[in-house]
């Protein structure tokens, strides 16, 4: 136990300034066994402090840790549990009752003896000693003598000294004599023992030898004892005076440390204070502005905005625990709730006042538009009501039933506002589209049935009928001898003469530029009003991250912060919210436009195709702007109604194609719808030259070319007049012709087919019609063939009944040149009536003939050579003749 006392002074009391004067190893009652050691130590310092430390061995070592310590002038009560028998366990009781088993019942005695001296010593306080001996309690020690007393008992608690170094040196050099001291420690005792006993013996006889000097001494030494107890007598008077300082500097101590303590508590007190005064606390001219400013003037709405601001910064604040029980803090937010509220209705009212009135003001300036295809401009009115855009964000944070009223009152007088001019816009539009004026009169240039379309347009609800072209291109379209079926073809068909019409391209390019114009009214109108609606109803902004709100409870406010899910959630409904409001006000939008695609498609179905490409080009630069404004929504909505629109344009062009009829009176030609592809891929072209939606007309083509393939086919094989494979040769070039000029490149595998088709039955026409210039030697011929395919040999042919050289020669005969440039005169007029002149293929095929007839006559001449060697038999006509007789032919027609 010494060597831990002196480790535990060397180790943490000597630091602290502190002596170790009673120690005892203890664990804690009813508890797993935890030792640890109770330390009772004074400081070196005046004044004292008397503690008792609880020191715990380290987790992680071999050294001692300062735990706990209590003062000694807290301790109360010492229980030692029982004064006869030996138990090692007592309590302390200090702020609470702790309660220890030492480890033995001596070393709990020897603490508890040690407790009770320092009491007396230093604090003289009334400690209460329960179930202790009256031999541990030293009471009967006069008060006189308790300095002595104590400080004997400090000696005797303090039994461990340290070698100074003079003894230290004294030990090792009696050691170094004495070498077997180590080895042998009983010897050296001895030796040691002896050597005492001779110093002892020789310090006697010294002493008996100067016994005058030794009774001088004595005197001297009673003299001395008596100066001592005179000393003595002094400082238990001093040491009375000093206690009675001790306890004065003590009650001072106590003063001073009460004194600043309440020192600190003022100053925390005035902290809070001015907390709650700058704070909490609204100017009068802030006051003023929210109960009286002029929400009229810019002076006026900026100092209600600073009020406002400040109200809501005062609302806000985050109090700190206890706050909210002071009456002041109270009576304050009552204050700022009854200003919130006043200010939240004179705001409210005002605004609705404002609406009102520039609701009144718009619809008064209408009439200046009246006849004009513009939208009138809204942006005086939003930039006058952006001056309050942040007051209806502190409404939207303080009053939001209020705030929620206002959209719905802005919504409504700009819904009615929106619709009446969205209306007369679109009037205006039909009106110009058409030609009628507003009460529905006609102008006298136009034909009486196109009149009587245009005033069905005030009519008109989203109706999806169409007429198919315009009404003059179905007067002008004739044909030879079949009038009555033109009458009724489609508009695909009656392309084919829309080109001669001014009329048409002009109106065409009217109605490009009123869709044209009524999109770009409405764009900058929708994008203008969305974006003046997020600014002033403050919707879609960045939430602020930790940003304070405040909730009222009981007519006060109390501060919490929004976690970041609510942030979310926030910005997702409010994207939402202007969505919804857009919708409402712009409702009637969607229906205008639906119903003036509707008219333009029954003035004249191509419409659809301006259109798409218009449409499709406002609602990709919509969605380059905000994918998910309402302006994209609804224009791409209107797209598909376009796309639907044209796409049955395109099913009833191919429909109506498939519904033709031809006369059986007269030659075919080129096929109306076969000429009305023409015109409609010219149109397209030129239309969606830069279209975004270029794909849509790709698949129109193949569905159109693939239907004039199919039809020119159905057509040819229907026709009596026209041989068919001079309609599918006519047409097939038509068509090659088209495609080779406008360079679709959808479409190019479509015009390698129709130069095929028409390669194909150009030669076909050809080759039958060869057959009846010389039609007995073609007879002739042939059946030399067959018997040549049937295994005669060539040589031996001559020598068929049939096929001899006079059959020949009689065959011969019947073809002399005279003739065959009259057959070949009989088969140019023929193919002259099968050939139409639009197509101007007669020379063409009148050179395709020569050269066919040519390779006959080179046939016959080698199957003569071959079948009749050596006869001398030759046509009547070389093919020089042939070639002056195609020449002279064609030059005389």
């Amino acid at each position: 136990m010494t060597a831990i006392k002196h480790a535990l002074q060397r180790d943490i009391f000597t630091p602290n300034d502190e002596r170790l004067l009673g120690i005892v190893n203890v664990c804690k009652a009813g508890k797993k066994k935890k030792n640890c050691f109770l330390c009772a130590t004074v400081t070196t310092e005046r004044p004292v402090q008397v503690k008792v430390v609880k020191v715990k061995k380290s987790d992680k070592g071999d050294f001692y840790k300062r735990q706990m310590a209590w003062e000694l002038r807290d301790l109360t009560e010492v229980d030692a549990k029982d004064a006869n028998k030996e138990n090692p366990e007592f309590d302390l009781h200090f702020e609470k009752v702790y309660k220890w088993v030492a480890s033995s019942t001596a070393e709990k005695n020897s603490f508890i003896s040690c407790i009770w001296k320092l009491n007396q010593r230093y604090l003289r306080k009334k400690v209460e000693f329960v179930n202790v001996s009256s031999q541990l309690l030293e009471e009967s020690v006069p008060s006189g003598e308790s300095q002595s007393v104590t400080g004997a008992d400090e000696d005797t608690l303090d039994d461990y000294q340290e070698l100074n170094a003079r003894e230290e040196q004294d030990i090792e050099s009696m050691m170094e004599v004495c070498e077997y001291a180590i080895s042998n420690a009983e010897a050296f005792a001895e030796k040691l023992s002896s050597e005492l006993q001779v110093l002892d013996g020789a310090n006697i006889q010294s002493i008996m030898a100067s016994e005058k000097q030794v009774n001088i001494l004595m005197q001297l030494l009673d003299e001395a004892l008596a100066e001592v107890d005179t000393i003595e007598g002094k400082l238990s008077s001093y040491e009375e005076m000093l206690q009675s300082v001790k306890e004065q500097m003590d009650h001072i101590s106590q003063s001073n440390r009460l004194i600043q303590l309440s020192s600190t508590n003022n100053v925390h007190l005035l902290e809070e204070i001015e907390f709650l005064v700058n704070y909490m606390d609204l100017s009068k001219g802030h006051i003023r502005a929210l109960q009286e400013g002029d929400l009229s003037s810019p002076k006026g709405i900026e100092a209600c905005i600073n009020a406002s601001e400040a109200l809501l910064h005062c609302m806000n604040v985050a109090l700190r625990p206890g706050h909210d029980r002071l009456l002041a803090v109270k009576q304050q937010q009552l204050l700022f709730a009854e200003l919130r509220d006043a200010f939240a209705r004179r705001l409210t009212n005002h605004l609705n006042n404002v609406f009102v009135h520039q609701g009144h003001d718009q619809s008064s300036s209408l009439s200046q538009h009246s006849m004009e295809l513009m939208l009138p401009k809204h942006s005086p009115l939003h930039r006058d009501l952006l001056r309050y855009a942040k007051l209806m964000e502190w409404l939207k944070n303080t009053q939001r039933e209020k705030y929620e009223g206002l959209m719905g009152t802005y919504v409504d007088y700009m819904t009615r506002l929106y619709e009446r001019e969205i209306k007369d816009f679109f009037e205006v539009a039909k009106i110009k589209m058409t030609g009628t004026s507003k009460e529905g009169k006609k102008f006298a240039t136009l034909p009486r049935k196109e009149s009587a379309l245009k005033q069905e347009t005030e009519s008109l609800h989203g109706s999806s009928g169409k007429l198919t072209g315009s009404t003059s291109s179905l007067n002008k379209l004739a044909v030879q001898g079949s009038s009555s079926r033109r009458s009724q073809s489609s508009s695909l068909l009656d392309m084919g003469n829309m080109s001669a019409s001014d009329l048409d391209v002009a109106d065409r390019t009217k109605f490009d530029k009123i869709f044209e114009q009524v999109l770009s009214e409405l764009e900058p109108l929708c994008l203008a009003e969305q974006d003046f609606i997020s600014k002033f109803f403050k919707l879609q902004q960045q939430p602020v991250v930790g940003g304070v709100q405040s909730e009222e409870v009981d007519g006060g406010m109390r501060s919490r912060v929004p976690p970041a899910a609510d942030h979310r959630h926030s910005m997702s409904s409010e994207k939402d919210t202007v969505r919804l409001m857009m919708n409402k006000i712009f409702h009637s939008i969607e229906v205008e436009l639906n119903n003036l695609i509707a008219l333009g498609d029954k003035i004249d179905s191509f419409n659809s195709l301006y259109m798409l490409v218009k449409m499709s080009h406002h609602v990709w630069t919509a969605e380059n702007v905000d994918p998910a404004s309402y302006l994209s929504t609804t224009l791409g909505n209107v797209l598909v109604t376009v796309k639907r629109n044209f796409d049955k344009c395109i099913s009833t062009q191919i429909k109506q194609m498939e519904e033709v009829k031809i006369s059986k009176k007269s030659k075919v030609g080129i096929l109306p719808f076969v000429t009305g592809f023409e015109e409609f891929a010219e149109l397209a072209e030129t239309i969606f030259r830069n279209a975004e939606r270029r794909g849509d007309l790709d698949k129109a083509y193949v569905k159109l070319i693939r239907a004039v393939y199919m039809n020119v086919e159905k057509v040819a094989s229907e026709s009596q007049k026209t041989p068919r494979d001079v309609v599918m040769m006519e047409n097939f070039h038509h068509i090659f012709s088209t495609l080779s000029r406008l360079k679709i490149s959808c479409l190019e595998a479509e015009r390698r087919e129709a130069k095929q088709k028409y390669t194909e039955h150009l030669q076909a026409y050809v080759i039958n019609s060869l057959g009846q210039p010389l039609e007995k030697l073609n007879h002739f011929f042939e059946g030399v063939e067959a018997r040549v395919a049937q295994g005669v040999r060539e040589e031996e042919v001559s020598y068929q009944l049939a096929f001899n050289k006079q059959e020949l020669r009689k065959v011969i005969k019947e073809y002399p040149g005279k003739e065959v440039k009259k057959g070949l005169d009989n088969l140019y007029k023929k193919v002259d009536k099968h050939l139409c002149e639009e197509e101007n293929l007669l020379q063409v095929v009148w050179h395709s003939m020569q050269d066919e007839f040519i390779c006959q006559y080179k046939h016959f001449e080698d199957l003569i050579g071959r079948c009749y060697p050596g006869s001398g038999i030759t046509m009547d006509f070389t093919i020089q003749d042939i070639l002056e007789y195609f020449s002279s032919i064609a030059q005389s027609h």
